[in-house]
């Protein structure tokens, strides 16, 4: 049975149909666009490396990486490489792996319902060997060696790792070499029949599409693969102390300007759905009002030049974990480190007053409209915020519903000292 659900801020109307055993389908028409674009989604990532099934009761741990690793592997089946499949329908294909969840995709122009069907079929059809698996070790590894080297991702890593005791959202996504090397087929086989099953899974299609006959054909590809129910995943993580590990940490690579991040490490977690979709909102408001390019703050370090249009401030609320990054590229990381903080503390003494929450809430609620002209924007967000129980949709809603207290209170509790590290990558001498 298929439902619409009416945005009416948005004047979108979106198609949902539920496939048993769980497969959720959605389907965003966009009448005129050329391109057509969808995603399958599993909720899966990096973090979920140890876990238990209803039913089944034994705890499995499994060795970080797995959930990048099925990404790369997934691709091949026994006649070769999907992409080649896309390529022969001139449609783009790819795929990304985060903390939380694993997408693939596709967009064309053309021969979308044929396109459809390669994804579904590829997703449902895992196809791995010892020797396949061997050899995609070498490959991953010298991604993993890669990004070692890369200033952006050790700025950020470094700054996780400063930040968190505990939770795996401090290890690289793809895992380390010691790790990939402990992964073999029968571990692929074992996360993927439990996450990539329907109940656990996404689909979301738009474009200038018949809602109906995509979801009918979602549903007739699904039935041919007879999946059978499967009890919940319990996803199972240590516990995180509220402390920060250190509060700075230096690396020195091949740049030609420091990069310096700044991190804030959120203790208000555990919880998902509305509350969790209020709390990002309001705390990326409040970091849109004293760190946004039209702020004070912004303006006096941009002056000083000690910024760049790079600089930004953002925001990651997950139901385990969250925190804030800010900073980017500076000829001078300390004397921009001393402004920034310098810069919180004034912001935290005057607050934000109503004119200028008014100002950024409105740019922000123009700046999301705008967003929803990329069907990528709209198809890669709303599989993520859906395995944390929330409508992406309802953005305008919520932030519409945001009051001036709310930001000024998280400006206080979260931009707080005692949980803030700092990383910064110099250049080599």
């Amino acid at each position: 049975m298929t439902h619409v659900i009416e945005q009416s801020l948005l004047q979108e109307k979106l198609y949902r149909r539920r496939i048993e055993p769980g497969l959720e389908v959605f389907v965003l028409p966009k009448k005129g666009y050329r391109k057509k674009y969808a995603t399958f989604s599993a909720n899966f990532g990096s973090i979920d490396s140890h876990f238990v099934v209803e039913g089944e009761g034994k705890e499995i741990v499994v060795p970080d990486g797995v959930a990048h690793f099925l990404e790369h592997k997934l691709f091949e089946d026994e006649t070769g490489n999907v992409f080649d499949k896309f390529a022969v329908l001139g449609a783009s294909s790819n795929a990304f792996t985060n903390f939380t969840n694993t997408t693939y995709l596709f967009s064309a122009t053309e021969n979308f319902p044929e396109c459809l069907e390669v994804l579904l079929d590829f997703v449902q059809t895992p196809y791995f060997t010892e020797e396949s698996v061997e050899k995609e070790k070498g490959i991953i590894e010298q991604e993993i060696r890669m990004y070692e080297d890369n200033p952006q991702w050790r700025l950020f890593f470094n700054l996780l790792e400063a930040l968190y005791q505990e939770h795996p959202v401090k290890i690289d996504i793809a895992g380390t070499v010691e790790s990939i090397n402990k992964i073999d087929k029968d571990i692929l086989y074992k996360c993927y029949r439990t996450f990539y099953h329907p109940s656990n899974m996404v689909v979301f299609v738009v474009g200038d599409v018949e809602p109906e006959s995509v979801l009918n054909q979602v549903e007739n590809n699904l039935n041919k693969y007879n999946h059978q129910p499967l009890g919940e995943i319990n996803r199972l993580y240590p516990t995180e102390p509220p402390e920060i590990v250190r509060d700075y940490v230096e690396q020195t690579l091949v740049v030609s300007e420091p990069l310096l991040n700044l991190g804030f490490k959120e203790t208000d977690v555990g919880y998902d759905g509305l509350p969790l979709f209020k709390r990002e909102i309001a705390t990326s408001l409040m970091l849109e009002a004293v760190f946004g390019s039209s702020s004070q703050l912004y303006n006096e370090l941009y002056e000083e030049g000690l910024i760049d249009d790079e600089f930004d401030a953002g925001y990651v609320a997950e139901v385990g974990y969250g925190h804030t990054v800010i900073g980017g590229e500076t000829a001078h990381p300390e004397k921009l480190y001393e402004l920034l903080v310098a810069g919180i503390k004034r912001a935290q003494e005057q607050g934000i007053d109503a004119q200028t929450f008014e100002h950024h809430k409105r740019k922000m609620m123009g700046e999301f409209l705008k967003s929803f002209n990329s069907l990528e924007f709209i198809a890669n967000n709303f599989p993520a915020y859906h395995f944390k129980n929330i409508n992406f949709f309802e953005y305008l809603e919520v932030m519409q519903d945001i009051k001036l207290e709310e930001i000024n209170v998280r400006l206080q509790e979260h931009l707080d000292f005692k949980r803030m590290a700092c990383s910064v990558i110099k250049p080599l001498k």
